[in-house]
């Protein structure tokens, strides 16, 4: 079995080997990674527009595999927060008829760091010129929700848990009509 990943990062392509452990049907895979434009702006700004850069790379990379994985982080707006907004994290796993998507936890940005993003900075550049961090590859590292959490939340685990709810429909699809052992859930 075959899974594209559609990205360079590497805290991505980490969290996607890692996760698929937890799945029999899925744990010898080849996970290769295949940088793609996402086709959506660099700080995307509604949920609309994080689960459309998730899923448009996941089909723009579906190509001699199983399994084609877009992730894309982004921003949302939601009410009664003090920043207005929030950030989560889309997952779209295609298989070439139809995606499974899945969303992490989502996480409130700070008010300065949403003026920034404002000014028309992402997070990465926001998070350095509200002075959060000094690293300038914060998205390739623990993320924003790492410094925030002291590491209790890192970019890597938030990523893992868009993935883990995308799989959750995969599962159901690939599984459908069997006898399924009940251990953790739906296996096959």
């Amino acid at each position: 079995m075959k899974i594209n990943v559609g990205s360079g990062n590497k805290v991505k392509v980490s969290a996607v080997e890692e996760l698929i452990q937890d799945y029999p049907h899925l744990k010898d895979a080849e996970i290769i990674s295949v940088p793609v434009e996402s086709d959506v702006s660099d700080q995307p700004q509604t949920l609309e527009e994080t689960v459309r850069g998730a899923t448009n790379r996941a089909k723009k990379i579906f190509d001699h595999c199983d399994y084609s994985i877009g992730l894309e982080s982004g921003l949302m707006h939601v009410p009664q927060t003090k920043s207005g907004r929030m950030d989560v994290s889309a997952c779209a796993i295609y298989d070439g008829k139809e995606f499974h998507l899945g969303l992490s936890s989502a996480w409130e940005v700070p008010r300065a760091v949403a003026k920034y993003i404002d000014d028309g900075l992402d997070m990465n550049e926001a998070a350095l010129k509200a002075g959060l961090t000094d690293s300038p590859n914060l998205g390739s590292q623990e993320g924003l929700v790492g410094v925030l959490t002291k590491g209790r939340l890192t970019r890597k685990a938030y990523t893992m848990e868009s993935i883990r709810t995308a799989l959750i429909h995969l599962e159901e699809t690939h599984c459908q009509g069997r006898t399924l052992p009940r251990k953790y859930g739906i296996s096959c």
